[in-house]
């Protein structure tokens, strides 16, 4: 048995200023309103609203709720109605922005209130910066891992609407096709502005830092090695794996998910004069896109993350649904995105009966199979994959390349790094094994979707040949080797594998590259020219090395000293 080395904290260390607790912060807040009159106090959607009015109510200053100032609910929700669709899971990316929501008339009373305030005010909730933009400015931030857990708690409303009763993925939805679109482009407008940023994931604990803190963590982080905060989370089919590598609750039935590289929904946390300040991690990209992501990067994607690591275990678990990823066209012409879930399994792990269902199999009848689908989806049959899909045996280090189009699922007893583009939300189910979600209710199949973009040429001869294991040789020397794995030539995404005993001279190539130490108990990134400080990173962790770290060194460490590592990196091909 391996002791468990896994980071679930990983931080970047700074000295700063830092305020903790409700009494201390207020303080800071009271001298605040002593010389300037007005406090603005925004935050992004997620937040306990209710927490902030009732702690900011002790500063005996007035109070206008900015929720107070947004057009009627149903107006808004009429407004909205287009991103939403009627669509249980998908919407369409919205062009709104906060500006949209407020009545106009309430905002000029509001404003001219806030010019003409003689004695303390404060302006709370979304958009108040842009009530009092003289203001002293707080953000209250939230990143949306846990946003989804309020709203699985159906503790939290949406963007100028009570959601709260509806079902988590209704809230989800509208999260991610609306508010939280919203809430980052007018975040964007106030980076500059913010005089302090307040934590508030933890109720009750809050803490505070100023502007300087705040860019002197990101500043920090954006060009050295880290990595976000991973998260874990329950599935149907989840498995054992991850809770003995990770060190997790053992008394959680299973495992699932790991998001460690997910940064428009992970967190990071600034580790000031040794006390954890939680942010969101895409305030990192949108405020050091060109240096964390490359300019060639950032002049294609803009200011979004475009990879993804994942973990999906199966381990003692059940198969993944059986699965369709749009191809681009799709999910632009339906959705409003830009470029599609293409993706990848990475075997980290498997046991001897491991299987990945991949591509249909020679001769498949498409008609045939969607008749059956449709079928087993009224429940008048059990769908028969095995008789339309490939079933192919899966090791450990096996990687299989998944582009839109292309059907597939992982099968039990395997542990899958799942290195993808970042759009996060577009699985198109096509049949579930019979199988409950966790809330006991059949999961959404999408039968009619996923037969619109299944790519028939995908068959057994072109799995094998194009999708399975295409590993070229790069490099080699003594004590390393560099591969090539892939991924498939209409994916943006290119990976490689390096074994190493020896110290590896890498370079980012004007690219973000993401990393998982996949074999080996520690590894260390040192800076030829020691522009960081050296970085440990242990077994199956992801670590991001922006791209103007340039040139950087890997090599074994610690208890894996004199002995092989495996990592594997993906970037953005040009």
């Amino acid at each position: 048995m391996r002791k468990p080395n896994y980071d679930k904290f990983p931080s970047t260390v700074i000295a700063g200023t830092i305020f903790q607790g409700w009494d201390e912060i207020r303080g800071i807040l009271s001298d605040c309103l002593k010389s300037n009159n007005v406090l603005a106090v925004d935050c992004y959607t997620g937040v306990y609203e209710e927490e902030l009015v009732r702690e900011l109510s002790k500063l005996s200053a007035r109070l206008i709720l900015v929720r107070d100032l947004y057009k009627e609910e149903s107006e808004l929700r009429c407004m909205t109605e287009r991103f939403m669709t009627e669509d249980v899971l998908f919407g369409y990316v919205t062009n709104l922005c906060i500006s949209d929501y407020f009545d106009a008339e309430k905002l000029e009373d509001a404003r001219r209130c806030a010019c003409d305030a003689s004695t303390p005010l404060i302006i709370i909730g979304t958009g108040a910066g842009m009530v009092a933009p003289g203001a002293t400015l707080v953000y209250v931030d939230m990143a949306r891992w846990e946003i989804q857990q309020r709203c699985r708690r159906h503790e939290v409303k949406a963007l100028g609407i009570d959601n709260r009763e509806d079902a988590v993925s209704l809230q989800y939805k509208r999260g991610y096709f609306n508010d939280w679109r919203i809430c980052d482009r007018y975040k964007s407008t106030l980076f500059e502005h913010v005089d302090y940023w307040l934590d508030s994931h933890i109720p009750g604990s809050p803490k505070m830092i100023d502007r300087q803190t705040f860019y002197k963590g990101i500043d920090k982080t954006a060009s050295k090695p880290f990595r976000v905060v991973p998260y874990f989370d329950q599935a149907p089919w989840g498995g054992q794996w991850m809770k003995e590598v990770c060190d997790l609750d053992p008394d959680v039935p299973n495992y699932g998910w790991c998001f460690d590289c997910v940064p428009e929904e992970n967190s990071l946390y600034l580790e000031v004069n040794g006390v954890r300040f939680e942010l969101p991690s895409v305030d990192l990209v949108l405020l050091k896109s060109k240096e964390l992501l490359g300019e060639p990067v950032e002049a294609r994607f803009g200011k979004e993350f475009p990879i993804r690591f994942d973990f999906l275990d199966t381990m003692g678990g059940g198969n993944l649904s059986l699965q369709v990823h749009p191809t681009t066209q799709f999910i632009h012409e339906n959705f409003g995105m830009f470029y599609t879930q293409d993706e990848s399994y990475y075997l980290l792990d498997a046991e001897e009966d491991a299987v990945v269902y991949l591509g249909v199999r020679n001769g498949t009848d498409s008609k045939e199979m969607i008749e059956e689908l449709r079928r087993a989806q009224r429940g008048e049959t059990v769908f028969d994959a095995e008789k339309y899909v490939n079933k192919i045996p899966a090791k450990k280090h096996d990687h299989f390349l998944i582009p839109g189009g292309t059907v597939h699922c992982s099968g039990a007893n395997s542990m899958v790094l799942e290195i993808s583009s970042t759009p996060n939300l577009f699985t198109f189910k096509l049949w579930d094994w019979q199988r409950m979600g966790l809330d006991g209710k059949p999961r959404p199949i999408n039968v009619e979707r996923g037969k619109c973009v299944i790519d028939w040429r995908r068959d057994t001869d072109y799995v094998y040949r194009n999708l399975r294991n295409c590993v070229t040789v790069i490099e080699e020397g003594e004590g390393w080797t560099e591969e090539r794995t892939g991924l498939h030539e209409n994916e943006f995404i290119e990976t490689r594998r390096h074994r190493f005993r020896v110290p590896v001279l890498h370079h980012t190539n004007g690219s973000v590259n993401v990393f998982n130490l996949v074999e080996g108990e520690e590894a260390i990134i040192e800076s030829p020219d020691r522009s960081f400080e050296p970085f440990v990173v242990h077994y199956a962790e992801t670590f991001i090395i922006p791209a103007c770290v340039g040139e950087y060194i890997i090599r074994p460490y610690g208890q894996s000293e004199g002995k092989e590592c495996v990592t594997i990196k993906a970037y953005v091909r040009f």
